[in-house]
């Protein structure tokens, strides 16, 4: 497990500087992706598509995934708008300026294998697989696994065992 928590922080400690929080969570999206199984193989052969939706918080740093693998897989960096075909996404990243179209995001997605993130409270709790927060001015992650696996992605067990495991809120 220290392995994985190392592997998770190791892109933050590179930096000759303290990193600043959206490198931190742009390092996490990138390692999280890692210990992701998904049921098929990305659609564009030889990348794996990150969308950003909403306005987007990272600003420069997502510059840090430039050449950086998971996989066979490059990433590609998209910027789509919820019109757009949110299913060619292999991860979504839920800005929280699209919190309150939550459930539009969700019905465009369907069923398709897109890992989804996001760093607003409650996102997780919402259906959003993978939300980032901050502890004692850590960046730490929560998981849902439900929507995961409603998706048919599956998180590895080194993964939950670092991660707070969020339950969907239930509609009374």
């Amino acid at each position: 497990m220290r392995g994985l928590a190392l592997l998770l922080l190791a892109p933050a400690l590179a930096f000759a500087q303290q990193p600043g929080e959206y490198e931190v969570k742009a390092a996490f999206v990138h390692n999280i992706a890692k210990f992701v199984e998904w049921p098929a193989p990305s659609s564009d052969g030889n990348a794996i598509q990150l969308c950003i939706l909403g306005r987007n918080p990272f600003g420069d740093a997502l510059a840090v995934l430039d050449g950086k693998q998971v996989g066979k897989l490059s990433w590609k960096i998209s910027f789509p708008t919820i019109q757009s075909n949110l299913r060619a996404c292999q991860v979504l990243f839920i800005a929280a300026s699209e919190g309150g179209r939550l459930v539009p995001i969700f019905d465009k997605l369907g069923d398709a294998p897109t890992l989804t993130m996001g760093d607003t409270e409650g996102f997780a709790e919402l259906g959003v697989m993978v939300n980032f927060y901050i502890d004692e001015n850590k960046v730490r992650f929560e998981l849902n696994s439900e929507a995961a696996s409603r998706a048919r992605l599956k998180f590895s067990s080194q993964l939950l065992k670092l991660a707070r495991i969020v339950k969907p809120r239930r509609a009374n």
